[in-house]
């Protein structure tokens, strides 16, 4: 078992970027394998861990398409509508509460 070149915060390479740097500039993965991790001190628990990959090994991020805009719109929309009223409330609706906030404060009867 081979183990991964380990960086404290702020200290990796240039040229390794984590998924969100990748994604920022444009870029994912594209199915490399992960070169390094990047560990970020905590003082109650273990350290958080980000994986790196190489920026000149990752590919452009894929072209959103007809069909998955239209499914993500879907989504979104599922999240908006209240499951009581069944209306869209313009926002997410809370998952610790499952329903839009005025109905979560009508007065149970």
């Amino acid at each position: 078992m081979s183990t991964l070149p380990t960086y404290r915060w702020h200290l990796a390479p240039e040229g390794l970027a984590t998924r969100r740097q990748l994604r920022a500039l444009g870029l994912r993965p594209g199915g490399q394998d992960v070169v390094a991790e990047v560990h970020r001190p905590r003082r109650r628990r273990g350290p958080l861990v980000a994986y790196l990959y190489r920026v000149d090994r990752a590919k452009p991020v894929r072209p959103m398409t007809p069909g998955r805009a239209a499914a993500l719109a879907a989504a979104m929309r599922a999240r908006r509508t209240c499951p009581t009223c069944r209306t869209d409330v313009g926002y997410c609706i809370p998952r610790s509460l499952g329903m839009c906030i005025p109905c979560h404060d009508l007065p149970q009867s």
